[in-house]
Formats: C-alpha cells, structure tokens, sequence
C-alpha cells in the first residue's frame, strides 16, 4: 500500500473545491483495503467514493481512503431476470451505459446521477420515480474495526427517502466494497410517468419507447436542468425535497395556491424543495465565485474559485429563508465536511 501526504482533493470532487488531505490512498484491492484498516485500527478515517455527494469546508486531517475498485460481473440469471455484481469505485453513469448495452433494465431512470456504485446505497440515490431499493439484492460490504466482511440485504438497509442505516445507524462503520442489482432481461417495466419523460419522448416522436430511449429522455432532461461539474463546481441536488404531512400542506396552499406536490402516502406529501427556493427569489441568484444555477434551483455552484464555507453559509442562508416564509425545513442532500 502507498499512502501519499499533502495531496489534493480538487480533482476528487465535483464542487471543485481545493482542500487537502493529510495522507491519501487509493484503494485498488480490497486486500489492500483489509491491510490498511488493519495497520489503521481506531484511527479517525475519511472514505472518498465519487466525490459527487459531499461540500468540503476545510483540508482533511486524517487519513483519506480513496474507494477505487473495478469491475462488472453477472453473479447469477434466468430468462427474465439477472443479477450484477458492480465493484464500489465504478462510475454510476457508466454502469448505468453498460447495463443497457447488454438490454439489463430498471436502472434507465437512474441515468446520468453523479457519483459511484459504491455510494449509491448509502444515499438511496432516485430519480424520475425510480430509486435504487427498486434493483437492489445485496451489498458487500467491510466492517472498519473488524475487517470482516459481511453482506446486507435490501432489508438490512433500511432503505428510505435518500437514506440508508449506513446514514443512520452503521455510519462510518462500514466500507461497501461492491453492490449486486436485481435487473430485468425482458419484458421491462417502464416508469415515464414522472416528470417530464412522456413529454421528451413526444418531442422525439417516440411512441413504443426502449430502455435506451427512457434513458436518453432523463439524459435530455437533466441536461438541460443541471449543470455538468466538469463545468460548473456542483453536486447535483444540494437539498432534500421536503416531505410534510397533509394537514401542513393544506395549511401551504391557503397562503401559496400553486404550491406543486407529490404524494407520498395517505397522510404524507412531498413538495418540491426547488420550487420553494426559487420562491423565496434565489433562483440564478451569484454571490461572488459561488451562487445558485439559474436552471435549477437545486443545485448550489462553485463558479471558479469559490471556497466551500461559503456555499455551506449560502444553504443555511436558504434554509433559514424557507423556513421563514414556508415554515417547512429542509435538509441537505450532500454532507458537510
């Protein structure tokens, strides 16, 4: 194992903020991710995985562990279902391209989420009506005290809205190392009635739309909402949209009738956090080297130089301000470093 010092973090996430890390590994090999855990024991460690979903604020002083394990395998399949074993350091997007390359479907809606494989259990990522419970059969995973591996199952997880028990109760104790998704062969069930899938596959006049042709519209879509990082410093949504119960939101409509909304459950909605932001005028809103993108008012930007205290203190800034004119509070997708 080869541990660097004083390495930067800047090309290693996708706000493109400069920080820097004391020591850094990458880790290509999980036994060299064993040994390192081992010589590490009790140590304070900092696990990087595809940069996507976190805002640093200050350099890293201790060791950073940097998740890089390669591969895509079929485990396990019959005639209308396969199971994919992706390693944790592949690229979200990529594995996605590679899924409908070989015609694998349920993860088309997920198309063009930044971030790798290995992350995405832990924020439960979703999109267009899709969230990664939907395909998910298992994950491997590292225990960082023990060393010793252990497999979760879809209920082990304790899958929710952009949360996971490796949020919540296992945080920081274990490295997922590969994820195996439960894919359909044939016969695909196609999800387009969220957002604006039917409408992008009308504008390309596609009646009996494929998996590739739903992948394509959310492609489309998100092209046009969001920015890419290897433009503009970001990392995709920066908040949560809330969820409130039906009593709250009916209180919401009597003082904004065109709030929009989701229905969760019988007693639970959904409202978008974007639209409450770009209510309370933040929307395209630029302070400096660092704002909110005019497009989508979900996503914070870094400009050029921006320094991530700044955008930390821009999204209190924007919570405060919600809460204040909506009583509704919302939480931040991307951790805070």
């Amino acid at each position: 194992m080869t541990i660097e010092h004083n390495v930067s973090l800047q090309p290693f996430n996708t706000f493109g903020l400069e920080a820097k890390a004391k020591s850094y590994c990458n880790i290509t090999d999980k036994t060299v991710l064993s040994e390192v855990l081992k010589t590490n024991k009790n140590q304070p460690l900092f696990i990087l995985g595809g940069g996507s979903n976190m805002l640093l604020t200050k350099d890293i002083e201790t060791l950073v562990l940097h998740i890089n394990l390669k591969g895509i395998e079929v485990v396990n399949e019959s005639d209308n279902t396969v199971f994919v074993k992706a390693m944790a350091g592949e690229n979200w997007h990529q594995f996605v391209l590679w899924c409908l390359e070989h015609n694998y479907g349920g993860i088309e809606n997920l198309s063009l989420i930044p971030g790798n494989v290995g992350t995405s259990p832990i924020q439960n990522i979703g999109a267009y009506g899709v969230e990664l419970k939907d395909v998910f059969e298992s994950c491997e995973a590292i225990n960082v005290n023990t060393q010793d591996i252990r497999t979760f199952t879809k209920e082990d997880c304790k899958f929710g809205y952009r949360e996971s028990v490796f949020k919540q109760d296992l945080k920081g104790e274990y490295i997922i190392t590969s994820v195996t998704f439960k894919l359909s062969k044939q016969n695909h069930q196609l999800h387009t009635d969220y957002g604006a899938i039917k409408q992008q596959l009308q504008i390309s006049n596609i009646v009996k739309p494929t998996i590739k042709d739903v992948s394509n519209a959310v492609i489309a879509i998100r092209q046009s909402k969001l920015p890419d990082p290897k433009d503009i410093g970001n990392s995709g949504s920066f908040f949560k949209n809330p969820v409130i119960t039906v009593e709250e939101f009916k209180e919401l409509q009597t003082n904004f009738p065109d709030v929009p909304s989701y229905k969760v459950s019988d007693t639970l909605v959904k409202v978008p956090a974007g639209w409450l932001i770009e209510q309370a005028g933040f929307k395209g809103k630029r302070f400096n080297d660092y704002g909110v993108h005019q497009k989508q008012a979900l996503v914070l930007v870094n400009y050029g130089n921006a320094k991530g205290s700044d955008i930390f203190e821009l999204a209190q800034l924007i919570q405060k301000t919600i809460k204040r004119i909506f009583n509704i509070s919302i939480e931040t997708e991307v951790n805070i470093i």
